[in-house]
């Protein structure tokens, strides 16, 4: 089995890249947009995402206002190696709260067991974690012990109780990544690279997408909790 870590200050380089690299690699399964390696605006969200990760990891030595810790799963015959992890914000004024930011494991490497490990760990040390996923994966969190809340945009909202805290969870802007000189310039390239056409329907496809995420999570939910 793997070696379960803990870090609430900010990792080795190594273990930060690895992170930063996973997300990139399963952006389709961690991010909210959900989108596919098909899409050209895929490229875009890769950078995007990633460094939003990086900055929750600078976060770490507590210099932002914003707290952030991190579970990581490493190879117990390379523990160089992290074979998953789970970014989380602890909720300021509620010891017990947590909500789950990023979350992956390696796919050659699923399905055994790592998740749950992490997840264990986790409320462990905080018995109430919120986490949001698409309609797809409720029943995986179901069977590690989170129920179904609410719909949240194109997620479901889950937790370990019936209920939210009532605790204050900082947030971190992303609005500025999207805004700056390098996502700007992953776009021009990939305007010139595509066409103003195709990345047009791009953004359509994103949106027609995204819509059709938060249509399934609202009738789930509705469903689910008979609303």
């Amino acid at each position: 089995m793997p070696s379960i870590t803990l870090f609430h200050t900010p990792p080795p380089e190594t273990i930060k890249a690895q992170v930063q690299q996973m997300v990139i690699d399963y952006l389709t399964d961690v991010s909210q947009v959900a989108i596919a390696p098909s899409n050209p605006l895929y490229q875009l969200y890769q950078y995007g995402v990633g460094f939003e990760v990086h900055l929750y990891l600078q976060a770490m030595d507590g210099t932002r206002n914003l707290p952030v810790e991190l579970i990581v799963a490493l190879d117990e015959h390379d523990p160089e190696t992290v074979l998953g992890f789970v970014l989380y914000q602890p909720v300021i004024d509620d010891a017990q709260a947590c909500a789950v930011v990023y979350m992956a494991v390696r796919a050659a490497h699923r399905r055994q067991g790592i998740a749950r490990s992490m997840l264990q760990q986790l409320t462990a040390r905080y018995p109430h974690v919120e986490l949001a996923c698409t309609v797809n994966k409720v029943a995986y969190f179901e069977a590690m012990g989170l129920q179904v809340l609410a719909a949240r945009g194109p997620q479901v909202l889950m937790n370990t109780r019936d209920y939210r805290t009532d605790g204050l969870l900082p947030v971190l802007d992303v609005a500025p990544i999207y805004s700056s000189l390098e996502v700007r310039q992953i776009h021009a390239y990939l305007l010139a690279q595509h066409g103003k056409k195709v990345m047009t329907e791009a953004e359509k496809k994103r949106d027609r997408h995204l819509d059709q995420l938060t249509y399934q999570a609202r009738l789930f939910v509705d469903e689910r909790l008979g609303g």
